[in-house]
């Protein structure tokens, strides 16, 4: 679809305060912060710069709409259900706008950007079948009892979002957490403020009761530290980096043991095995890695190739890396810019300590152009697992290709992070493609394919890219509380 939708390269920006109780005011200190386009560099507005005096107001406005009576509270489940059908609805309405807003303020390829609208208006329509299928069970206890159990809301929401996926992670978060009966605060990320605020005007209009939405556009130590840290929040679902994900651990179990969805860092095992088609694992490799520019949690960094086909993989993925376009995000090119100066000088000190440490860097390593955070497609061979960069999230176009002999001897050196995300195994055999995703710990494997994802499929991490799930069924649950009802029976014959 992306191809019947046209940009428009210069969109106005239309919201840039914060969003409480369904309108946009200014922020209680009168700061703003910029929010930089990626592609050249240069400063697209000022944005309301939240702290923990707007979020106590969000927090105050959401325990309104919560508060037992309120008009969110009495809606009927299917209702709850319409309304985020409507949003889904609004965002399809308004994709080209929001897509090119996505654009200019994070960098993405102009597709992928509507890809992204599609999945988050996707997001919203299976969430809305979900409202009033969230049901408990009737339980056969011993004696002359009835038990049953309900799922509740847990009731307001935090939700923290990374820059990468601005709308797509805020709508993963909000979707379930609305078709549960909770109420959301959002923190989006410094960079990528626009979307979310054009969203709010979208919750608005769908007709969602005043404070159910609440959005707080501000820095992480301030704004979402708040956010993290209040008393009244009862769960956090976090996407980010791991040390940040520790934190916000460490500030729910000094406040008030707040649940916690936390999808985290990766540093996700690739492996191509010498009986898959060649030529296609170098696309999948390819695509797996630099997808999105690099900056994907479950980008595929650790690509192993088995030994007796790696000179040839290599020599194709760098031929590959070679062709691939880089430009302006508004034109038909392969791959944008990084999303800003802090994360271009990241990925270059990595890609220094590549060559340092001795890896052969086949192609890139440098700046792409003369302005906006543009880096080379980067190919690194005969990389070993201690180097920095087959040990560090690098979240930028730098592909590893890394040499292994057997199935056993790779599962183990794969799983040898402390990460684990996700995975992707290549190989005509099933039994190898069963045994080797069997032995993989990580949250997601995909077989033959990369970043194929579906709103009915789980998301999430092992180890230190996190705990809980999002998408799907398992999506639904971390935004409820069980309660268990037990009511006696009267033995008395009627």
């Amino acid at each position: 679809m992306s191809g019947d939708v046209e940009p428009i390269r210069n969109p106005q920006i239309k919201y840039t305060k914060l969003f409480i109780n369904n309108e946009f005011v200014d922020c209680t200190s009168g700061k703003v912060f910029p929010t930089i386009n990626p592609t050249t560099g240069e400063k697209i507005c000022d944005i309301s710069e939240g702290d923990k005096e707007d979020v106590d107001k969000a927090v105050k406005a959401a325990k309104e709409a919560f508060k037992l009576g309120s008009a969110w509270r009495t809606m009927d489940a299917s209702m709850r259900g319409k309304l985020l059908y409507k949003l889904a609805q609004l965002i399809d309405r308004d994709i080209a706008y929001l897509a090119s807003l996505e654009t200019i303020d994070s960098g993405k390829l102009f597709s992928d950007s509507v890809g992204d609208m599609q999945s988050s208006a996707n997001c919203f329509r299976y969430y809305a079948g979900w409202a009033d299928k969230v049901t408990g069970k009737t339980i056969p206890a011993d004696g002359p009892y009835f038990v049953y159990t309900r799922h509740e809301p847990v009731g307001l929401v935090g939700a923290i979002t990374p820059w990468n996926f601005p709308l797509n992670m805020a709508s993963v978060k909000i979707a379930p957490a609305l078709a549960c009966g909770n109420v959301v605060i959002l923190k989006p990320a410094e960079q990528t403020p626009l979307t979310a605020l054009y969203f709010c005007a979208l919750v608005k209009e769908a007709g969602f009761p005043a404070g159910v939405v609440n959005v707080i556009p501000g820095y992480g130590p301030t704004a979402g530290a708040a956010i993290t840290t209040h008393l009244d929040i009862d769960k956090v679902s976090f996407t980010g980096s791991t040390e940040v994900g520790r934190l916000i651990q460490e500030a729910s179990a000094k406040s008030n043991l707040k649940r916690l969805t936390l999808e985290l860092g990766g540093k996700s095992p690739n492996i191509v095995f010498a009986d898959s088609d060649m030529d296609y694992a170098v696309e999948m490799a390819h695509e797996a890695l630099f997808f999105n520019q690099g900056q994907c949690c479950s980008a595929g960094s650790r690509t192993f190739v088995q030994d007796t086909i790696y000179d040839e993989f290599v020599k194709k993925s760098v031929k590959r890396a070679k062709a691939r376009t880089v430009g302006d995000p508004f034109d038909s090119v392969e791959q944008g810019p990084q999303i800003d100066q802090e994360q271009f000088d990241k990925i270059m000190d990595l890609i220094e300590s590549g060559k340092k440490e001795g890896a052969k860097m086949q192609c890139g390593g440098a700046r792409h152009g003369n302005k906006g955070f543009f880096i080379q497609p980067t190919v690194f061979s005969d990389v070993t697992d201690d180097m920095r960069i087959a040990k560090e999230e690098i979240f930028g176009p730098v592909q590893q290709l890394i040499k292994f002999k057997s199935v056993d001897e790779v599962i183990e050196r794969a799983n040898n992070t402390t990460y684990g995300l996700a995975a992707g195994v290549f190989t005509k055999n099933i039994d190898t493609a069963i045994a080797v995703s069997s032995g993989l710990r990580a949250g997601t494997v995909w077989i033959n394919c990369y970043e194929c994802g579906a709103p009915q499929a789980p998301f999430g991490g092992y180890k230190m890219s996190g705990y809980g799930r999002e998408w799907g069924e398992y999506g639904v649950l971390p935004y409820c509380e069980v309660k268990t009802v037990t009511m006696k029976v009267p033995l008395k014959n009627y």
